[in-house]
């Protein structure tokens, strides 16, 4: 029992990392000046999946959810402006 509290101990230290809000996400890319579509074939991704990840109606599968949080932040670096309030400018 102590190996089962100890990996829920385990989970709960972990810092969730957590999306920015749908309208930041947007703003992101779009200040990045690339389409949906564009992000989308980088991704391997349709775009309406990529839409639906952009405007929060579904989370990336987790291979994709840490490539797209790197990829946020490192917008939210090149574009402070577009990430203003959001959590990517509030962690760093």
């Amino acid at each position: 029992m102590t190996e089962l509290f100890q990996a829920v101990d385990d989970l709960l230290s972990r810092r969730a990392e957590v999306l920015p809000s749908p309208e930041v996400r947007a703003r992101l890319r779009k200040a990045s000046g690339l389409t949906q579509e564009e992000v989308a074939q980088a991704f391997g991704v349709h775009r309406m999946a990529f839409l639906r990840w952009e405007n929060g109606q579904s989370m990336p599968r987790p291979r994709h959810r840490a490539a797209y949080l790197r990829l946020l932040k490192g917008w939210a670096e090149r574009f402070p402006e577009a990430a203003e309030g959001s959590e990517l400018t509030e962690a760093s």
